[in-house]
């Protein structure tokens, strides 16, 4: 892991960061001034946001829970990992299965320098942080390889990130050769704010003209692109709240996040 020097010295704390400020959305400590000033305004533009962070967070928790527990699922991908809070991907997993082996995938250093939080693991699992980035996918999967078993069925999760990538050709792209790299029986987890109502997209202009690396909220066809040629797990493209909601969340009212899973035939 990279020196804590040269990793401080790559936070800048003059813009906002959509892993700082999506930590404030949740309750979280680890923000600037910067984040909480421009949060504060996008709440007062779309208070609505906050209520996406909030139950995209639980997608995760269900999505996991489901790979793990119905599917016998054992080796989680997760890139874009973002701050830790409570019930990250490797808690969840683990507490369905122990022996569940968990890669984290992110280059913010913010977020390195609090790896070691994610680095907690069953005695009969593992947990592993990659200092890496999307954009280099044989990279990704190469050092993966390390932790997990790439011959064996990998779920790999990509929540809210996808929106950083300009080109939404790309992105698909970007996704295609990740899942490429993983055997039959794996499964893809993605969800993503969406341009589903006038105040996300006034909340994303906001955001994008903040100095921050902006974030395209995209319509739901072009999130469920990202799917093609996968089998999509019911209730398939749907708001976050709605993809197999726990009883106490079953009246949530829907948000402007997307999300699914699909299985690799």
């Amino acid at each position: 892991m990279r020196a804590a020097a040269e990793i401080r010295a790559r936070i800048d704390t003059t813009k906002p960061h959509s892993a700082r400020f999506w930590n404030y959305f949740v309750g979280g400590k680890d923000n600037y001034e910067v984040d909480r000033e421009i949060g504060d305004h996008i709440m007062e533009i779309f208070p609505g946001l906050v209520d996406v962070a909030r139950t995209s967070r639980h997608f995760l928790g269900r999505s996991v829970r489901y790979l793990a527990g119905e599917q016998g699922i054992r080796q989680f991908l997760d890139i874009g990992t973002g701050l830790p809070t409570a019930d990250n991907t490797h808690e969840v997993a683990q507490r369905v299965a122990p022996d569940a082996r968990i890669v984290y995938v992110d280059n913010d250093p913010l977020v390195l320098t609090h790896a070691r939080a994610l680095l907690t693991s069953s005695d009969e699992g593992r947990t592993d942080y990659l200092d890496a980035d999307l954009y280099a996918p044989a990279t990704v999967l190469e050092d993966a390889s390390e932790t997990l078993d790439l011959s064996q069925p990998v779920a790999l999760m990509i929540l809210n990130t996808l929106g950083h990538v300009d080109d939404p050709v790309r992105a698909r792209a970007l996704v295609a050769e990740l899942m490429s790299g993983l055997p039959s029986g794996s499964y893809l987890v993605i969800s993503d704010c969406t341009a589903t109502s006038p105040g996300m997209v006034a909340a994303s202009d906001a955001y994008n003209s903040s100095g921050a690396v902006p974030y395209h909220v995209r319509p739901v066809d072009e999130v469920a692109s990202y799917f093609d040629g996968l089998e999509l797990v019911e209730p398939g493209i749907v708001p976050v709240t709605a993809w197999r909601p726990d009883p106490d969340e079953a009246d949530t009212p829907p948000v402007d996040a997307y999300g699914a899973v699909g299985r690799k035939p």
